[in-house]
């Protein structure tokens, strides 16, 4: 058998397995006793709080296993920074943090307001990546729902990334998160050097550890071939957040409280968004992530900087938030794009 037929047979087992871990890697949770549901519930807010605080970041990138025969593995990659995890919401149900990422430039700290995740208890939809620049509200069943919390990560403009659902749960000893498989668009690391997969499908882990948490992602990263999507490569990233306030932990908290207000509004223009459409689709871009993104986080520095106010700002935010989610608005992007270049 010559290895490109090998390739399409195992592309076609792998799509096959997509579908099928998909509808039966999480059984539902049975019902179980109030208190011990109670007891559950809050052992699960509080791993969820806990990531919360001041951290030494350490980022651990190793592509693994190719898929197919004609790829290399990239080599590994290990970077690292300094995090304040903010508390944003917390309804009980619903706990939402917000990073920061403090940037020592030399003459000064300077602040990226980094990802997004939000915690939902039983969930009846989740907004989830479906395709290039595409995300759609996924129903969840009440028996699938049934004791478990999704994570929605959004990007650094407040957009979408993907979101999973999972049971916190102690194997071995140890406590742990893990998603259902999801879909993901590429991260920047990625995205900028136009490779040949696309986009991620993914299991993500969060533990709590003595002195800080880790985020586990197992990611296959799949590309398109005659047509269908393939698996090229695995990869397997280890983030891990110990706690660590040696930094200057005070400039982010300077920026959070002069731009929280300015945030708050850009996630409202998002969910409104995300309700008119039953999700959303917007031009998503290599170096920032969505089109818009490079605009509105520049906004966000020049509230912090005294440089903008932050009602002109919140203004200019929702505009470019609505006209690059209204219907038709990626294809316009695309065409004008194609005329640019003709």
């Amino acid at each position: 058998m010559n290895s490109k037929l090998k390739s399409k047979i195992g592309a076609a087992i792998f799509t096959l397995a997509l579908v099928s871990t998909t509808a039966l890697a999480h059984p539902p949770i049975p019902d179980r006793a109030a208190d011990v549901e109670k007891t559950a519930f809050e052992a699960d807010r509080a791993d969820i709080l806990a990531m919360a605080g001041n951290f030494k970041v350490r980022f651990d990138m190793q592509e693994s296993t190719p898929w197919v025969s004609d790829y290399d593995a990239r080599e590994r990659k290990i970077s690292g920074g300094h995090e304040v995890v903010k508390i944003v919401e917390d309804t009980g149900t619903k706990i939402v943090l917000q990073h920061l990422l403090v940037v020592d430039t030399g003459d000064s700290d300077f602040i990226v307001k980094h990802w997004r995740q939000d915690w939902e208890y039983e969930p009846e939809k989740i907004l989830a990546y479906s395709d290039r620049n595409s995300w759609e509200y996924q129903p969840i069943s009440e028996k699938r729902r049934n004791g478990r919390w999704s994570q929605t990560v959004y990007q650094v403009d407040d957009s979408p990334r993907y979101a999973g659902l999972g049971e916190w749960e102690t194997q071995g000893g140890v406590r742990r998160w893990r998603s259902n498989w999801t879909w993901r668009p590429l991260a920047r690391r990625d995205a900028v050097r136009d490779p040949v997969y696309d986009r991620y499908y993914s299991i993500n882990r969060h533990s709590p550890m003595p002195n800080g948490w880790i985020h586990f992602q197992d990611n296959t990263k799949m590309g398109t071939v005659d047509g269908k999507l393939v698996p090229i490569v695995q990869e397997y990233v280890l983030n891990t957040y110990t706690k660590f306030d040696g930094y200057n932990v005070q400039a982010a908290e300077d920026y959070w409280t002069k731009t929280n207000g300015y945030w708050a509004e850009v996630r409202k223009s998002w969910e409104t968004a995300f309700l008119s459409n039953n999700g959303v689709t917007v031009e998503e871009e290599a170096q920032t992530g969505t089109v818009i993104s490079a605009e509105i986080l520049e906004m966000g520095t020049k509230i912090a900087d005294g440089e903008m106010d932050a009602g002109t700002a919140t203004e200019k935010a929702r505009s470019l938030i609505a006209n690059a989610t209204k219907p038709g608005a990626v294809k316009t992007a695309q065409n004008a794009k194609k005329f640019k270049g003709s």
